[in-house]
């Protein structure tokens, strides 16, 4: 299964070359994941989850340029790998067909009192194995 979140290119994002920044599109995956952990389960009823983790690695495959201004992007997200105490997402930015970009970070559950990496937790993995694809898409 996938998570997908759509989005408008803001002015903002675009660069003196006219094209989106390529530091936008963290923080577009920044929104997405923001979407799949905590606002779209708060929409359905349900409490949001893993506040308490944090990104230990981000990469970007940049693909084709968006050039663009409001048009509407989907972000569709899955979880590609699954580990004790850290989990991988990737996230497929695109429009109409058109893949302009992938990213993948590495989330690590966070023990907020000792600052340290914690387990994930039976609800957590419950959570994230719904969405688990084992698969970059051919990242």
């Amino acid at each position: 299964m996938l998570h997908h979140y759509s989005m408008h290119v803001r002015w903002d994002d675009l660069d003196a070359f006219n094209h989106v920044n390529n530091a936008a599109y963290l923080t577009f995956a920044q929104e997405a994941r923001s979407d799949f952990m905590w606002f779209s389960r708060q929409r359905r009823g349900e409490a949001p989850m893993l506040s308490d983790m944090v990104v230990a690695r981000a990469e970007v495959d940049f693909l084709e340029p968006i050039y663009d201004v409001a048009i509407e992007l989907d972000i569709a997200i899955s979880v590609v790998r699954l580990g004790t105490a850290s989990f991988d997402l990737l996230y497929v930015i695109s429009k109409d067909g058109v893949i302009f970009s992938k990213v993948t970070t590495v989330q690590v559950a966070v023990n907020m009192e000792t600052k340290r990496s914690r387990p994930l937790n039976d609800e957590e993995r419950e959570f994230l194995t719904q969405y688990l694809t084992g698969t970059t898409e051919g990242k």
